[in-house]
């Protein structure tokens, strides 16, 4: 828990007040590799903190090839924040890329609390702000840049998540294929 709080701090101060009520409300798990946070086509109603692991976000296209969209490594706030607003059914399936350790948060109690707490409904409107910012920062880089700068931002965005799970997974958030990638990695190394 202490970790979480850290987290929530960086984007905006909490109250020990504010603290005690949204403590309680977060429920400790684990995400085993390989399982779902949330598959396509649920409806979310939690988000969680990712204290320990990375989960990945992607899309299948009408051929059935998966193209990761996001990565998500400790400490992050994953969760299909569009289903979540929008009430519709979730079309980016997160998955475990490693064994994780996630703090889970019922959206309906943080809606609930924020109705009555400032702090809390500033909080949720600077992380709001932050994945718009980054997702803007994202579709700029996939625009404009060239792969070999991608995957430079990407290892550093994700230091070290190279190592731990599959180059295709990395090839598919870059845009590029796997082959790719291996000749990238060997101009740079």
């Amino acid at each position: 828990m202490k970790n979480l709080v850290s987290f929530l701090n960086q984007f905006s101060p909490l109250s020990e007040h504010t603290l005690a009520l949204l403590e309680p409300a977060f429920v400790s798990g684990e995400l085993k590799k390989g399982d779902y946070f949330i598959r396509e086509g649920e409806y979310a109603n939690e988000i969680a903190f990712l204290e320990l692991g990375a989960v990945r976000a992607f899309y299948i296209n009408n051929q059935g090839r998966e193209y990761n969209k996001t990565f998500f490594t400790a400490p992050a706030i994953i969760g299909s924040y569009a289903s979540l607003i929008s009430g519709e059914k979730n079309r980016l399936p997160q998955q475990a890329l490693s064994d994780c350790v996630v703090w889970r948060l019922r959206f309906d109690v943080i809606e609930r609390l924020s109705e009555t707490n400032f702090e809390l409904e500033r909080l949720r409107r600077k992380i709001a702000e932050q994945f718009f910012v980054w997702g803007e920062k994202k579709q700029l880089e996939m625009a404009l840049l060239e792969a070999k700068d991608r995957y430079l931002i990407f290892k550093d965005e994700h230091p070290g998540l190279e190592d731990t799970i599959p180059q295709y997974h990395i090839a598919s958030y870059l845009g590029i294929s796997p082959t790719q990638l291996s000749r990238i990695r060997q101009k740079l190394s």
